[in-house]
């Protein structure tokens, strides 16, 4: 039986994508047909941002090599850098603005929610002014997305670059690049595209642009310079050597996303599903609001340990699902229903999984989940 991988990232692959992989390759370098394959998938890949005027580039490597290359190309040394912290991610954003120069200032908030943008705002009035600032989406650890819906245009009229990273959100979650006045979003293949890890998506604002364009210093890196990517196409040559198959893959799995317009509403409407269901069944969510469409993060219950639960399900029902990490390491699990596992069998059969385990450990729930979630409409 064919493994079932319902974490939160990676996900699984549709056979059409896995299909992608294999095409007979080429010189990326020199061959102008992948020149076109590339623009005309960087084009596809705006549109699940919802912008004209962003420059959108692909990268090959995993989606921290956007997070990097995002503090190795903006940030100077002694910029004062806001750090949004309301999650795992969030705060590790300052370890990478560290690492280049940046004189880096938190916005510590409450994890269990997302930001509140008036107190935001409060903190930027007293602590201003700020070059660039750090978020996060959608937090991955614990299941809570964030409203840069109103981040991202609060941040522009205070004249401050916004780096968002949407890594667990991209492809999942509605996001409007242009009409939210975000400077650069960070995707990666691996979650909602369904995808193998190994790509970056990075879309620019004009401003971002700009800013590159005009910094006093030379960036401390080549592989993490986003400058060398912004004569990509008017010159037809690569800072280094492409992956055809990478993109020919990322290129179907937009199709695939393109084509149901309901991408969106389909994340939303599973999301609240597995919520209720747990809800129902005993359990406790860990945010108090502002959940993610993409995942939901669970309490562990009380004399379960997740390193059993979880090898249980690896070894006796072939589905793997998530921990946490960091201070949540054993006091959380999570279900991803993102991309490709973003479907209703798949959630049922990894529920019923889960209510075998509990009767295997004597734990009565108060609903049976699989049974409980047949019955949602």
């Amino acid at each position: 039986m064919e493994r079932l991988v319902m974490t939160p990232g990676p996900t699984q692959s549709s056979e059409e994508v896995r299909g992608a992989l294999s095409i007979k390759n080429t010189n990326t370098d020199l061959d102008k047909d992948f020149f076109k394959l590339y623009n005309d998938t960087c084009k596809k890949a705006k549109k699940l941002v919802n912008s004209k005027d962003s420059k959108a580039i692909i990268m090959l490597g995993e989606a921290i090599l956007g997070l990097e290359s995002a503090c190795a190309s903006f940030i100077e040394e002694g910029d004062r850098v806001l750090c949004i912290d309301n999650g795992i991610f969030g705060r590790g954003f300052g370890e990478f603005t560290d690492m280049y120069g940046a004189e880096t200032i938190y916005f510590r908030s409450d994890y269990k929610r997302g930001i509140d943008v008036d107190e935001l705002e409060k903190f930027i009035d007293e602590n201003g002014p700020f070059k660039l600032a750090t978020l996060v989406h959608c937090e991955t650890p614990t299941g809570i997305t964030n409203p840069i819906e109103d981040i991202c245009p609060l941040l522009n009229r205070k004249g401050i670059i916004s780096i968002v990273d949407a890594v667990s959100s991209y492809g999942g979650e509605f996001i409007s690049m242009d009409e939210w006045a975000i400077d650069m979003l960070i995707a990666g293949t691996q979650k909602c595209l369904s995808v193998t890890a190994g790509g970056t998506l990075v879309f620019l604002s004009n401003r971002a642009v700009e800013v590159l364009e005009n910094r006093k210093s030379s960036v401390r890196s080549f592989y993490a310079n986003l400058k060398n990517w912004l004569l990509v196409m008017e010159n037809q040559k690569f800072p280094y050597t492409h992956s055809d198959a990478l993109i020919n893959s990322i290129n179907v799995a937009l199709d695939r996303i393109i084509d149901r317009a309901d991408y969106v509403q389909r994340h939303k409407e599973l999301a609240k599903k597995v919520r209720d269901v747990f809800i129902n069944s005993g359990f406790n969510i860990y945010a108090n609001k502002d959940y993610s469409n993409t995942l939901t993060a669970i309490k562990m219950p009380e004399g379960i340990d997740f390193d059993h639960m979880f090898n249980y399900l690896k070894d006796e029902k072939n589905i793997l699902i998530g921990g946490s990490i960091a201070e949540f390491n054993g006091k959380l699990f999570r279900i991803g229903h993102m991309g490709e596992n973003a479907k209703d069998e798949h959630i049922y059969i990894v529920l019923k999984a889960l209510d075998e385990y509990f009767k295997h450990m004597n734990l009565t729930l108060e609903k049976s989940l699989h049974i409980e979630f047949a019955k949602i409409k």
